[in-house]
């Protein structure tokens, strides 16, 4: 039970500090300004469990690819590397995050306009074979489910809480893992959907980036003190 409790609250911990200024964070944001906010939230919600159950199980199953001994070791250096990584980004970044909340937005405007364009005068007949010819997953989720759901998930995968995810489940219980990174991913998107742009905005990327490098710090010094016990 206290490796479970153990693995909750690092996860819980590395996840909201990573995922509270990520630019996910800002395209949760941005979506649930232009479409309803229960399909936004539900299929970023998705993505995100999604990749943490996926990450936690590649982490789970390492130590029986990898000795234990060497995954530890890989886990300290990436927490090590992580902290150092998000220290310099927050002496480097500005004051707020509007920088790269224009940046998630000009890309999504991007791709608007890239799918968004239909002939609003075409026939009810090419409309209804549209509609027959749409791809499969369309015909069972909404199409901004979906916008939500491969803009989450797509923008995670290699991402640096998506690799800590992993070192973190190979060293701690990965139930607990799931478990933390799942609450910690429901509290940040719901509160970039709930309070949109304007609390998107307000967001310091540099206390955030200190704040994320000192945890993952934090992390390494504990989990080479586990090793030096061990």
């Amino acid at each position: 039970m206290s490796s479970v409790l153990q693995g909750f609250t690092k996860s819980l911990a590395m996840t909201f500090v990573s995922e509270i200024g990520d630019k996910t964070f800002f395209a949760a944001a941005i979506l649930a300004m232009r479409y309803p906010r229960r399909l936004v939230l539900a299929g970023c919600l998705s993505a995100l469990i999604v990749m943490t159950i996926l990450s936690a199980t590649l982490g789970w199953a390492a130590p029986n690819l990898i000795s234990r001994k060497w995954t530890h070791h890989i886990t300290t250096l990436l927490f090590f590397g992580f902290g150092l990584w998000s220290l310099w980004d927050g002496f480097k970044e500005g004051g707020g995050g509007s920088e790269e909340l224009a940046e998630v937005e000009a890309e999504l405007d991007a791709d608007l306009k890239a799918t968004g364009k239909t002939t609003k005068d075409s026939s009810k007949i090419e409309d209804e074979n549209k509609k027959q010819k749409r791809p499969f997953l369309t015909q069972f989720f909404s199409p901004i489910f979906l916008k939500a759901f491969s803009i989450n998930f797509f923008g995670e995968w290699g991402d640096k809480s998506q690799l800590a995810t992993i070192g973190l489940a190979a060293d701690e219980n990965p139930l607990g893992v799931v478990l933390g990174g799942v609450v910690a991913q429901f509290l940040c998107t719901t509160a970039a959907v709930i309070g949109g742009k304007s609390l998107a905005s307000q967001i310091s990327e540099r206390i955030v980036a200190l704040s994320g490098g000192m945890l993952f710090i934090i992390f390494g010094i504990q989990s080479y003190l586990t090793s030096i016990e061990a």
